[in-house]
């Protein structure tokens, strides 16, 4: 029977995997993590795809992942990654759009390169295990910037006349007016379940490629899919088919081509 003065065994360290296009990133926060006792780099990961495989046979506890790189980014595995682990995005873009989204779709916590000492990002890992946010400046300012802008858009369309009037008839509803619109133009332009979330995903900014990694279907298929959708939108581009998608243009009548 172990004595009550023994001590503790000291916990297991945090596993840790690092994801990051760059192998020379990748190999410096390996080396600057792994000089830490309690924590372990268990695996390193070139792009989402790798990373997703590596969460599922290696348990981590945290994923340090960069948003842009080849094949899956960073946001498309986010939504697979999150289950698995506590995500840390760990990056050099720092445009509030992709900051909005990274913490929407579950990242634990936004780092930008060159904004935070060894020590500091040491930390932060400690912290995201423990459900702790962390954000460096350019990301917190980007975020709220973002809020700001959305607020102040809000609060226009709440004073006007017409608007009041028809929020004072309307069932109350936590969704923003820019996340009701989508399903209205869905049914308005006759898209698919599928051809929705693909236009989703093009007013969100994705390429063909990314858009392909997300959806786990090939580029092709893609193209066909965005051919499809643009017939129905009447559109001849993908800025137009946005404009239409998230209600920013008059709808099929009297829509301009």
């Amino acid at each position: 029977m172990p004595s009550p003065f023994d001590t503790p065994p000291p916990p297991a360290p945090l596993r840790v995997i690092v994801a990051d296009d760059n192998p020379v990133v990748r190999a410096g926060l390996t080396a600057l993590l792994s000089g830490r006792p309690d924590i372990t780099v268990v695996a390193e990961a070139a792009d989402g795809r790798e990373a997703y495989e590596a969460a599922l046979t290696r348990h981590p506890d945290v994923i340090l992942l960069d948003v842009r790189m080849p094949g899956v980014d960073g946001l498309s595995a986010l939504p697979h990654l999150v289950p698995l682990a506590a995500v840390m995005m760990l990056t050099y873009s720092r445009e509030s759009e992709i900051v909005q989204e990274a913490l929407r779709r579950g990242a634990g916590g936004y780092l930008v390169h060159g904004e935070f000492t060894p020590d500091q990002l040491v930390t932060a890992v400690r912290d995201v295990k423990e459900g702790r946010a962390h954000l460096t400046a350019t990301a917190a300012g980007a975020l709220l910037t973002r809020l700001r802008s959305e607020d102040a858009g809000r609060d226009a369309a709440a004073n006007s006349p017409t608007t009041s009037s028809a929020l004072a008839d309307a069932p109350f509803s936590p969704e923003p007016l820019s996340r009701m619109q989508p399903p209205v133009a869905q049914s308005r332009y006759q898209l698919s379940t599928r051809e929705a979330e693909i236009m989703d995903l093009i007013a969100s900014g994705m390429n063909n490629q990314q858009i392909a990694a997300a959806c786990f279907i090939s580029e092709k298929t893609v193209k066909n899919h965005i051919n499809r959708i643009f017939a129905k939108l009447h559109s001849t581009s993908r800025a137009e088919a946005t404009a239409k998608w998230l209600g920013t243009t008059p709808g099929p009548s009297g829509s301009r081509r």
